[in-house]
């Protein structure tokens, strides 16, 4: 089996990237040769405990807060590519959400993607390159699909959506390909802050339960983080040269 070299000598910034899909693309990209990464989450221990075969940089922190990123900036010389990548589950209806409830959600989803994202902009032109670089936000399924009881984050990764393509437009002079992708079912951690869910996993376990919910997708199942992390790699990589502006909607079918 041949194994892809595409990203060597690169670096990559990741946010999001202690568990999920976060973690499965910095592993991803360190197996495909990336040179250096730059990894954000608020879980330290997370991040610390990836075995990566690359030079890593983590930093503990908010992607909300703009501080972190004022301290991020100078890491980020020579960066190619960008992963923006963190956020947290918002359940609710429209009606019964507090005000508080809409901004935790706002506030890294949409708030802190688009700070990654001008941090990233930045660093990638800042290099000169004539080669530019690459972005791409993760997204959501229910970003295209409304799904009740999720307003706030349907309603942040819609706009996240939206961001990529007017990055894309703005920054296509500098060869700068923004994308984003819109995943359905992931079996990630970030479930695991709704009641629901606990509710059910306290009840027949968490395997019946993701089992369960994969239902409401055509092919039966929930996609796997790695599954998304090679999605995002090849928009991120140079077999996707030509793609920018686009939402890969990657839902076994939901959307239909």
């Amino acid at each position: 089996m041949t194994t892809l070299n595409d990203f060597a000598g690169r670096t990559a910034l990741v946010t999001g990237a202690a568990s999920g899909i976060g973690a499965a693309c910095a592993t991803l990209l360190a197996d495909r040769g990336a040179a250096k990464l730059i990894l954000v989450d608020v879980d330290a221990e997370g991040m610390a405990a990836l075995d990566l075969d690359c030079e890593v940089e983590c930093v503990t922190g908010s992607v909300a807060d703009e501080a972190l990123w004022d301290a991020i900036e100078p890491k980020l010389q020579g960066l190619d590519h960008v992963i923006v990548n963190a956020g947290v589950g918002g359940y609710g209806t429209i009606d019964a959400l507090s005000f508080e409830e809409w901004r935790r959600v706002m506030a890294i989803n949409l708030d802190g993607a688009f700070l990654t994202l001008r941090a990233g902009l930045r660093a990638i032109k800042a290099n000169g390159k004539d080669t530019g670089g690459s972005a791409v936000i993760t997204s959501s399924s229910t970003g295209v699909k409304p799904v009740p009881g999720i307003g706030p984050y349907g309603a942040a990764k819609a706009a996240v959506s939206h961001m990529a393509r007017i990055a894309a437009m703005e920054n296509a002079g500098a060869n700068i390909r923004v994308n984003a992708i819109a995943p359905g079912g992931v079996d990630t951690a970030i479930w695991e802050t709704g009641e629901d869910f606990n509710a059910s996993v306290k009840a027949i376990g968490r395997e019946e339960t993701i089992k369960r919910m994969s239902k409401t997708t055509p092919n039966g199942r929930f996609a796997t983080s790695e599954e998304i992390a090679g999605s995002i790699l090849y928009l991120l990589s140079d077999a996707g040269s030509n793609i920018t502006g686009h939402v890969l909607v990657s839902d076994g079918g939901f959307t239909l």
